[in-house]
């Protein structure tokens, strides 16, 4: 997904902030949404484990408690 433009709020509080950000994210479609959230963890994975392919996917983690 390449980015459209970039953007900048600023707010005066965490609260504000996390206002704008729902409104934000809700007016996008779940297409956006998902592609989104697969850009930021394409980006993640580059600089964590550049070498790591087998991050492509989602991890699965079991905890037993």
């Amino acid at each position: 997904m390449a980015m459209k433009k970039i953007w900048v709020n600023k707010a005066n509080s965490f609260k504000e902030a996390a206002v704008f950000d729902s409104a934000y994210y809700a007016k996008m479609s779940k297409a956006e949404r998902i592609g989104t959230m697969q850009f930021l963890r394409e980006v993640y994975l580059k600089f964590k484990a550049p070498r790591n392919e087998n991050g492509k996917r989602l991890r699965r983690t079991i905890k037993i408690i």
